[in-house]
This record gives structure tokens, C-alpha cells and sequence, in this order.
């Protein structure tokens, strides 16, 4: 296969910039600078000597390179064995990879399904580990989506997808699953606006957000919390495994419109501390106030007490709590 039948006046049909590849291929352009100066693994056109312009069989190439560091291949190798089975370089032998390192192609990706092509750039990059990558492909989807439909369509159904591998493989991709988590709720911190004064200033509580006792799990409340704060509503983010009491302390001093409790496991799910919650009042005798209590996770499925909101997606729970604010509700970027 050959790369390119330019004579040097003409550029092929169809290029795409460094910046559309990395996204594309889930690795960061810097990555992609790299691999061209290091190993050779770079455009056969340049547009005007200098920008980088790749054709598909230049992607082609990336796509084997990206594979085969993925299954463990050292890149030297990986990008020897890419240029051959593109046509670049004659191929004297078979790509390079010991039976230790020889897995499959299936080994070295991600169930993902019918998802938008940004999870799978995603996945690519936090199976190779590559945090460059991973934030740009997550701030990229903030920018283009909103946090909500970023966090619904870009970021959960690439975690879960580390989660099914990592149940189906033997503990593998643990590390990976790890990686993705930080980066994923370093993405919600840097997405969520500062606290405004204006919004504390309302006479209306803000909304308290907290893991139940036991409960390690926080990211779809950080992504809740940074929703809230696109709207400009009032929060306060207390995080995992709050104690019940330090709960009930919090709920007392602040005076919440609302309190959500996230449980991801039934383990943790308390009905007595959410009604508990529930009938917390503060205020002088006579013009007492109860919080709103939103019942968040997979934890709470089943039955659940009277006066208790279970939203099921993120949208419905943003339309719950923001109407104590007279907001028109939306899961939508405003």
C-alpha cells in the first residue's frame, strides 16, 4: 500500500489536522509530535512544508501504532511494525511482539457499543494511560456539550465500560479505571463555577450534596454539583462518606432548600437517616423549615419513603431542586 501518490502540487482528497486525529485516536497532539519526530510515524503531506495534514492511510498507520502500544508493544517497536503493515517500510519480518505481550486486539479495548465517537477516543487514551490525552478529550467534551450531557454520553459510558472490562478480565484495567476516575472528577471540579455571592445572598438554603456513611463513590454528585453551578444555584459539596451526625450538624446550620443523598450500593442505603434528614428543622418556633431530601444512586432502588424524591436521571434531579430557585429546570448546558 502506498501512502501517497503526490507529486508535491497536490494534497489528498481528504486530510485531517493533528488536532482532528488526536481526538479522533484519543491521544494527545503532542503525543502524535512525538511519535513523528521520535519513530517516523507521521503525515506523508505536509501543507506548505509545515502544517501536519494526515490522509487515511497516515491514520491507518496511527490506528496500529495506538493498538499495538496498548497490548504492551515498547513504541519503537510498535512504530516499525505500523509503517510495515502500511507500506512504509518493506516488511522483512512479522510485527514484533513476544506471546507475552502479543495480545489481542479485543484484549487491548473497550466494550463500549453504540456510543458517541468521543467515548472511544476517551477509552483509547486511559488504556494507554495517557493523561495528556485524557484531559484534553474530557475538557473538549465540557466545551462542545455542557457538563450534562458530557458527563451522561461522554464520561459514564466510557467508566462503565473500564468497569465491565476490569469485572470480565481478572482485576486487569484496575488502573485504569482509577486513572480515568481522577481525571474524569478533575474535569467536574474545573467545570464548576465559583460559588457566587449573589446566589449564597438568596433567601432560599442552598443545596447540601453528600455520600451517605460508607459510601466512596462521588462522582455523579460532583457532576450534579457542577450542573447546579452552571444554573448559578447555591451548593455545598460535602463528598463521601459523611457521618451521619456531621450530616445532620450541616443540615441544621445551613437551613438547605434541599439535601441530596447519593448511595451507590444498598449496602449503604439508610432509609432511617434519609427520614431522619427529612424531618431535620431549624429556624425560630413557629416559621420552622424541612429540607427537600433527593434520593440519588442505584442504593436506593425499591421502595422509598413518602415525601422523598428518586429522580432517575440527571436531568430530572436538576429539574427537582432548582425549582425552590423559580428557574425554569434543565439538564442543559444554559
Amino acid at each position: 500500500m502506498s501512502r501517497s501518490s503526490d507529486t508535491g502540487d497536490s494534497t489528498p482528497d481528504v486530510s485531517l489536522t493533528t488536532g482532528a486525529v488526536a481526538r479522533r485516536l484519543g491521544v494527545s497532539p503532542t503525543t502524535l509530535r512525538s511519535w513523528d519526530r521520535r519513530y517516523g510515524i507521521g503525515p506523508a503531506v505536509r501543507a506548505d512544508g509545515r502544517h501536519r495534514r494526515w490522509t487515511p492511510q497516515d491514520v491507518a498507520m496511527l490506528e496500529a501504532m495506538c493498538r499495538l502500544t496498548s497490548s504492551g508493544v515498547p513504541p519503537a517497536e510498535a512504530a516499525r511494525a505500523a509503517k510495515e503493515s502500511a507500506g512504509v517500510l518493506p516488511r522483512e519480518n512479522p510485527p514484533v511482539a513476544s506471546p507475552a505481550r502479543d495480545r489481542s486486539k479485543a484484549s487491548g479495548t473497550l466494550p463500549l457499543g453504540d456510543v458517541r465517537q468521543e467515548c472511544r477516543g476517551l477509552a483509547r487514551a486511559a488504556v494507554r494511560m495517557d493523561a495528556p490525552a485524557l484531559e484534553d478529550q474530557l475538557a473538549a467534551a465540557v466545551e462542545q456539550y455542557g457538563v450534562a450531557v458530557a458527563w451522561q454520553e461522554v464520561m459514564v459510558p466510557t467508566l462503565h465500560a473500564v468497569g465491565r472490562k476490569w469485572a470480565s478480565s481478572g482485576d486487569r484495567y484496575v488502573e485504569v479505571e482509577h486513572l480515568l476516575s481522577w481525571h474524569v472528577s478533575t474535569t467536574l471540579r474545573r467545570s464548576t463555577p465559583r460559588p457566587s455571592a449573589a446566589a449564597d445572598a438568596s433567601v432560599t438554603g442552598p443545596v447540601v450534596l453528600a455520600c451517605v456513611p460508607g459510601e466512596q463513590h462521588t462522582l455523579p454528585i460532583e457532576a450534579l454539583n457542577a450542573v447546579l453551578g452552571e444554573l448559578r444555584l447555591p451548593t455545598r459539596m460535602f463528598g463521601a462518606a459523611v457521618p451521619a451526625e456531621a450530616l445532620g450538624t450541616a443540615v441544621q446550620r445551613l437551613g438547605p432548600s434541599a439535601v441530596v443523598l447519593w448511595a451507590q450500593a444498598r449496602s449503604t442505603a439508610s432509609l432511617p437517616l434519609a427520614r431522619h434528614v427529612a424531618g431535620t428543622q431549624w429556624g425560630v418556633k413557629g416559621a420552622r423549615g424541612r429540607p427537600l431530601v433527593v434520593l440519588g444512586g442505584p442504593g436506593w432502588s425499591g421502595p422509598h419513603a413518602r415525601g422523598m424524591h428518586r429522580p432517575p436521571t440527571l436531568k430530572d434531579a436538576v429539574d427537582v431542586l432548582s425549582v425552590p430557585y423559580g428557574q425554569g429546570a434543565s439538564g442543559e448546558r444554559p
